[in-house]
């Protein structure tokens, strides 16, 4: 699912739980592979700790997931 030609959807990850686990959000292409990560409209930061916070300039790489590959937010 794709949200318009600026933005991306790709997940973070999520560090309050036992298992991996990861959220889909948004990223705001900002040009040369880099994105601004936007908070999702359910994000709750006493309920969630993303690996990275909202606003965080980032990078995507594919993580292969169970059910397929998916893109992840990761540090530039």
């Amino acid at each position: 699912m794709t949200f318009s030609r600026s933005f991306i959807e790709l997940h973070v990850r999520l560090l309050n739980g036992g298992a991996e686990a990861f959220r889909p959000t948004r990223g705001l292409k900002l040009g040369g592979g880099l994105f601004k990560l936007i908070a999702s409209p359910d994000y709750d930061p006493g309920h969630e700790r993303w690996e990275l916070l909202p606003g965080a300039t980032v990078r995507v790489e594919l993580y292969r997931g169970v059910n397929g590959d998916f893109p992840v937010a990761v540090k530039p």
